[in-house]
């Protein structure tokens, strides 16, 4: 998540204290993803450096007492070109669970098995907590998070029901393997055999 553009995006609509931001931020995110207060203010810093922003030196914040951020026509057009340009998935395959599980596979005396069930609970019950709040919430961006949240996390179980499967899958090929070695008479027995 950019938070550079998430606070250009607000500021677009209406200059704001950081704290204003903040608050706005949560609200618009369905309070899934708070921003801090200190990560606003140094985004806040650099985007006023970078001459994206500026301090709105005729007002001041009553409820909070701070003056407000403005964009500039610069910050305008970097958020331009933010709404334009696609959303390209990061880091695709570094997620902990991805790299626990790989691992997991590779590492002797680590029962991937369990790890997978232990895991699948852990989601379902994430599931079942999303579902819930998402049948509460009564505002469409809350909604639309929420949503985004719960198919993630179905697409997770999916993953972990795959893997599941793969593992079994492997099991049932090693133990058809091992028998079909035990079952053939070796090399050495067939020749003493013969004799």
């Amino acid at each position: 998540m950019s938070v550079k553009h998430a606070i250009l995006a607000l500021l677009s609509s209406e200059p704001s204290s950081t704290y204003q931001l903040c608050k706005r931020f949560d609200a618009s995110t369905g309070q899934s993803w708070p921003l801090n207060i200190g990560q606003a203010s140094s985004t806040l810093q650099r985007l006023e450096r970078d001459g994206l922003v500026v301090r709105d030196d005729t007002e001041t914040d009553g409820e909070s007492g701070g003056q407000p951020w403005r964009l500039t026509s610069k910050g305008a057009d970097d958020l331009q070109v933010w709404w334009e340009r696609p959303v390209v998935a990061e880091q695709r395959g570094r997620g902990e669970l991805v790299v626990k599980l790989a691992l997991a596979t590779v590492t002797p005396g680590v029962d991937v098995l369990a790890l997978v069930q232990r895991q699948r609970s852990t989601t379902q019950r994430t599931l079942h907590d999303l579902t819930r709040l998402r049948r509460q919430a009564d505002d469409f961006v809350g909604q639309l998070v929420l949503d985004h949240h719960l198919f993630l996390t179905e697409a997770e179980l999916r993953w972990l029901d795959h893997i599941e499967g793969t593992l079994g899958r492997r099991a049932e090929v090693r133990s058809d393997a091992d028998a079909a070695i035990t079952a053939e008479p070796s090399p050495v027995s067939n020749a003493k055999g013969r004799r």
